[in-house]
């Protein structure tokens, strides 16, 4: 069967044919840094406008690409949930009327079901793992029972680990997008430079929770506070000391989370993922089985949200024509009870 996925949920276009969830036939991804990074973040009103702009030649690139005319597709699939609301209209609307117009089925995905997928388009994963979701909008521990099966153990209980980077970054002007350029810049610099707080959230409910707007709040603020005085105050070496912390947070929940599951296969996937400085503590723990989708897979794509579709039609599930979209995903995220 082959899926034609389409992704928008923030200010990527994108559009992939996927054959039986695996086979990529084809990934068409139009970026739109060059129109944010002037505000050193994305603005909605552009993304969705570029969107509409877009979406119709990504995907005809998309089946171009894949050799194939829309009557060769089985079903249409598109982001509905979460991301930015304006965005994910566009999407989604093309898709079921793409559907719709054509007498395809139509398959709406959660796309953090489809970055926990995209390392599930390159080899094959038993499940159960630990799922690693690290993105602009999440920071999510979960159990994966199923491709659309999650058990949420952990999540951000204020920032994602991916805001907090676009945050510092767009605070000392680094640029656009920040987790990229901290993540380079922090290669030529200390992670002992300074020594930023840890979030005390670990105890009870809260035993996988991470937090970063202390750690942000601490970087923009208090920096010179927790500076060792034995380094120069570069940009490279803040970044490399930030970045250290940011990364720690993830991983010592993680690793909880291993510990108290008895599960050792942990498959990572968003953004954040492509973190050098993440993957090289993840690969320090000889005894896990790390798996991370490659670079390109790691941002937001079509191909991953065909790859959940198939799945899903190949079990009979469809989506409603009145099938809308949402901003967020209530568990995703959650707060400190007062």
């Amino acid at each position: 069967m082959k899926i034609l996925g389409i992704e928008s949920s923030c200010d990527e276009t994108a559009a992939a044919v996927v054959e039986d969830g695996q086979k990529i036939l084809s990934n068409v991804v139009a970026t739109q840094i060059p129109f944010h990074e002037v505000y050193n973040g994305v603005v909605p009103e552009i993304a969705s406008r570029k969107h509409a702009e877009w979406i119709l030649p990504v995907v005809r690139q998309a089946l171009k690409e894949a050799d194939l005319c829309l009557a060769d597709i089985d079903a249409v699939a598109a982001t509905n949930r979460p991301g930015l609301m304006g965005s994910l209209l566009v999407g989604l609307t093309f898709g079921k009327t793409l559907a719709w117009a054509s007498g395809k089925p139509f398959i709406a995905v959660n796309h953090m079901l489809g970055h926990l997928y995209a390392a599930h388009l390159v080899q094959q994963i038993d499940y159960p793992y630990l799922g690693l979701l690290v993105s602009g909008g999440h920071t999510i521990i979960c159990k994966v029972l199923n491709f659309d099966e999650l058990e949420i153990l952990g999540t951000t209980i204020d920032d994602s680990v991916g805001e907090a980077f676009d945050k510092v970054a767009k605070f000392y002007g680094l640029g656009y997008p920040g987790g990229v350029i901290i993540d380079k810049l922090a290669k030529n610099g200390s992670p002992e430079a300074a020594h930023f707080p840890v979030p005390k959230i670990d105890k009870g409910e809260h035993r996988y929770d991470v937090s970063f707007s202390g750690l942000k709040t601490a970087v923009i603020h208090q920096r010179d506070m927790f500076w060792n005085d034995s380094y120069e105050k570069t940009a490279e070496n803040m970044c490399a000391a930030f970045q250290e912390t940011a990364c720690r947070t993830i991983t010592s929940r993680l690793f909880r989370a291993v510990e108290d599951t008895g599960i050792s296969t942990v498959v990572a996937g968003g953004g954040v993922a492509a973190n050098s400085r993440l993957r090289a503590l993840l690969a320090e723990k000889k005894e896990l089985n790390c798996i991370f989708p490659p670079l390109k897979l790691c941002g937001d794509n079509g191909a991953m949200i065909a790859g959940v579709a198939y799945h899903f039609l190949k079990r009979g599930d469809r989506s409603g024509w009145n099938t809308t979209a949402s901003a967020r995903i209530p568990q995703f995220k959650r707060g400190l009870k007062r």
